[in-house]
C-alpha cells in the first residue's frame, strides 16, 4: 500500500518542512553502533546501518510483542497467548526463554541488561532514537507542547517529523498473527490520526492549506466519520480554491453520519461548512472566539468526554438567546472546567464577548452583586453608569446588553439571589451557570446534570496524564483507583499527578491505598490539588442541618443505602428522614436517588430507592464525625 503521506505531491515536495531522513529515526547523526528498531511498516532491526538476523515467526513474534510496550515489562502468560494462541505445548515456557535468549545475543551482544526478565515479565528497554514508534511519540509530544504555547510553525514542523517516520501499516508482517499485535496496530493508527489532525490543524493557523488538501484524502478513506479530520478537509480545500470538492466532502460525511449513527454534523464541521458557504475566511481549526473580549479560563488540554452534556448545552446556546443553561453536580464532578470547556467552543456564536466570572470568593463567602457586576460591565466594555441601587444597577445592565451577543459564564453561584441583576434578558445574550445547588427558584434555566465520568471515560483521564503505556501494562489496577476515586475528574487529576510524581511506585499499591477508607484522602493530594481541602470547602458551606445529616449518615457502612437505613442512623422516621435526604438534594451533596423500574401509576417503595452519597464524600462526613467525638 503507498501511503500518500510520503507521495511527491505532498509535503515532502516543501522543502521547508524535510523529511526524516529515511534510517535516521532520531534525525541526528549516530554512533555506527546504535541499534535501530522500526516498526511502522515490517519489523526490522539494524545496527551500524547493517541488518540483523531476527531469526524464525515465532521469535519474531516474541520481539514484536515486547515491542508493543517497550521499556515495560510484558508478562510470559502474554507472550505465550501470541506465540500459540490456541493450544500451546507443553514446552512454551522453555521454547520462550530460548526465543528470548537469542534476541538478548542479537540486540545486546554486550549483555547491557537491554533485554531483562523481572516480576512483571520480560522487559526490552528502548530509546527513542533506537525504536521508530518511541520516536513518533516524543515528536507527537513535542509538537502538542509547541501548539499549546502558540507556536503552531513550529508545532507543524515537529508533527510533520513525526508523520514521515510512516513507511507502512506497523507490524505488516506480523499483525495478523496475534490478536495483541492487531490491538497495537489500531492504537498506532488512533495515535496517528490524532497527529495527522493536529499537524493539519497547524498548517491550517499559519495559513499554508495546500500539504493538507494534497493528503486529506488517504486519511479520510480511513476514518470517514471522524469530524474533526472533516473538519480540517473542508477548511483546507476551501482556501486552496476547490470549493465544489469541499462541498462533496461534506455532503458524504452529512450523510454517512446520518445514515450509520443518525446523527447530524457537529459544531465545527457545521462552521467549517457555514464558512465555506459564505466564501469568508474559516475559523480557526483549534477554537477560541471572534469576540473582541473573550475573557475566558484556559481550557483543560486532558478534558475527556461528557458528550451528551455538551451536546445539550450546545442544543441550548448555539443559537440566540433563551433561558441560561445550569450546570449543576458533585463537588470534584468538574462543573467549572465542562463549561470552561463548553464556552470556548460556543465562543464564535457570541462576537461581542464571552467572558466569565466566580461569584463566590475563595473562601466561600458569596461575593457582592456590586463587585461582580463592576467586573463584568469593565470586561465587556461597558462604560454605562451603574447606579448604588441593586435593581437600578439591574435595569441599566440589562439595557446595554440588549442586542449584544454575549456569553456570560456566571461560576459557582451560591443562589438564585446572587444571580438576580446579573443575568441577561431575553434576546441575544446569554448565561451559563454553574453551582453546587440545584437553584430551584431558577425557575427559567434549562438544567444539565454534569455525573461522574464513565469507567472508560475515567481511564483515558488517567492515562493521559501518567502516560498511555503506564495504564496500560497495569490496566486492573488502574480500574480500580478510577473506581476508588469515584469517577470524579478532580480526584482523578489529584491521583494522577501524584502518580506522575511516583513514577516508580505499582499502581496496584496506588490503588491498594486509595480503597483503604483511612488512606484515601491522604492520597488524593498533589500541590494545589487537594480532595480533602475542596470537600472541606464544600463543608462550610452547608446549612447547619445539612451537615448534621451528613454527620449521620457517616455511620452508614456503604455509600449505597435505602430509606429505611438512613432513618435509622438519622433517628427519625422515614418522612423526616427523606426531607433531610431531599435537602442533601438540593444543596447538591446528594445525587438524586436510582429508582426502579415502575409503571406510571405505581410507586415504588420505600426500601426499593436507593440513595448513593458520593464515596469521598462519605470518607469525608466519617472524619468530621470522628473529630467532633461521634462514633461512625
Amino acid at each position: 500500500m503507498t501511503d500518500v503521506l510520503t507521495e511527491s505531491r505532498g509535503v515532502t515536495s516543501d522543502p521547508g518542512i524535510p523529511r526524516e531522513p529515511a534510517g535516521d529515526i532520531g534525525g541526528e547523526s549516530a554512533t555506527s553502533a546504535l541499534l535501530r528498531l522500526t516498526l511502522l511498516g515490517p519489523l526490522r532491526a539494524s545496527r551500524g546501518g547493517l541488518p540483523l538476523a531476527l531469526g524464525p515467526l515465532k521469535q519474531r513474534l516474541v520481539l514484536a510483542v515486547l515491542l508493543t510496550r517497550p521499556n515495560t515489562p510484558v508478562s510470559v502468560e502474554e507472550l505465550t497467548d501470541a506465540v500459540w494462541p490456541d493450544d500451546p505445548p507443553r514446552t512454551a515456557r522453555k521454547n520462550l526463554q530460548a526465543y528470548v535468549s537469542t534476541l538478548r545475543r542479537v540486540l545486546d551482544p554486550d549483555d547491557l541488561g537491554r533485554l531483562s526478565h523481572g516480576p512483571g515479565g520480560y522487559v526490552l528497554h528502548l530509546t527513542a532514537e533506537e525504536c521508530d514508534t518511541l520516536r513518533f511519540d516524543e515528536l507527537a509530544r513535542r509538537g502538542d507542547t509547541e501548539a499549546r504555547a502558540g507556536a503552531p510553525s513550529h508545532a507543524a514542523r515537529t508533527y510533520r517529523r513525526a508523520l514521515d517516520l510512516w513507511r507502512h501499516d506497523p507490524f505488516s508482517d506480523l499483525a495478523p498473527r496475534a490478536d495483541v499485535l492487531r490491538a497495537a496496530v489500531e492504537r498506532q493508527h488512533a495515535r496517528r490520526l490524532a497527529v495527522y489532525e493536529a499537524w493539519a490543524e497547524a498548517q491550517l493557523e499559519i495559513g499554508d492549506p495546500g500539504p493538507v488538501a494534497d493528503t486529506v484524502d488517504e486519511m479520510v478513506s480511513r476514518h470517514p466519520l471522524r469530524e474533526r479530520l472533516r473538519a480540517a478537509q473542508l477548511t483546507a480545500l476551501h482556501h486552496v480554491g476547490r470549493r465544489t470538492e469541499a462541498l462533496a466532502a461534506y455532503d458524504d460525511c452529512r450523510q454517512r453520519l446520518s445514515r450509520e449513527l443518525g446523527l447530524e454534523p457537529g459544531a465545527a464541521l457545521q462552521r467549517a461548512y457555514r464558512s465555506l458557504l459564505d466564501d469568508m475566511a474559516p475559523p480557526r481549526p483549534r477554537g477560541g472566539t471572534t469576540g473582541s473580549r473573550p475573557l475566558l479560563p484556559p481550557d483543560l488540554a486532558d478534558f475527556t468526554g461528557r458528550t451528551r452534556e455538551l451536546d445539550a448545552v450546545r442544543a441550548q446556546l448555539e443559537t440566540e438567546g433563551g433561558p441560561p443553561v445550569l450546570i449543576t453536580g458533585a463537588v470534584g464532578v468538574g462543573k467549572t472546567a465542562f463549561a470552561v470547556h463548553a464556552a470556548h467552543r460556543l465562543a464564535v456564536h457570541y462576537p461581542d464577548g464571552v467572558v466569565a466570572t466566580r461569584l463566590c470568593a475563595e473562601d466561600g463567602s458569596t461575593r457582592p452583586w456590586a463587585s461582580v457586576l463592576t467586573e463584568l460591565a469593565r470586561a465587556l466594555g461597558c462604560t454605562e453608569r451603574l447606579p448604588a441601587d441593586r435593581e437600578e444597577a439591574a435595569t441599566v445592565w440589562r439595557s446595554w446588553l440588549s442586542g449584544r451577543r454575549i456569553l456570560l459564564l456566571l461560576d459557582d453561584a451560591p443562589d438564585a439571589t446572587a444571580l438576580g441583576p446579573l443575568l441577561p434578558p431575553s434576546g441575544t445574550a446569554a448565561a451559563l451557570i454553574t453551582s453546587r445547588e440545584r437553584l430551584p427558584c431558577l425557575e427559567s434555566a434549562h438544567r444539565v446534570e454534569l455525573p461522574p465520568l464513565s469507567p472508560e471515560e475515567g481511564l483515558d483521564l488517567l492515562g493521559t496524564i501518567i502516560g498511555r503505556t503506564r495504564l496500560t501494562a497495569e490496566h486492573t489496577a488502574a480500574v480500580r483507583i478510577v473506581a476508588a476515586a469515584g469517577y470524579l475528574p478532580f480526584a482523578l487529576r489529584a491521583a494522577g499527578n501524584r502518580l506522575s510524581v511516583l513514577r516508580h511506585m505499582p499502581l496496584g499499591q496506588y490503588a491498594d491505598r486509595l480503597e483503604h477508607p483511612e488512606e484515601a484522602l491522604d492520597e488524593l493530594a498533589s500541590g494545589g490539588l487537594g480532595v480533602r481541602a475542596r470537600l472541606a470547602g464544600a463543608w462550610a458551606r452547608l446549612p447547619a442541618p445539612a451537615r448534621d445529616s451528613l454527620h449521620a449518615l457517616a455511620a452508614l457502612p456503604d455509600a449505597s443505602f435505602a430509606l429505611p437505613a438512613a432513618a435509622r442512623v438519622l433517628g427519625t422516621n422515614g418522612r423526616a428522614a427523606q426531607r433531610s435526604l431531599e435537602e442533601l438534594i438540593d444543596v447538591g451533596v446528594l445525587p438524586p436517588p436510582s429508582l426502579p423500574e415502575v409503571t406510571a401509576h405505581l410507586a415504588a417503595a420505600p426500601d426499593e430507592v436507593r440513595y448513593e452519597l458520593p464515596w469521598l464524600t462519605l470518607l469525608f462526613a466519617r472524619e468530621q464525625a470522628a473529630a467532633s467525638g461521634e462514633r461512625c
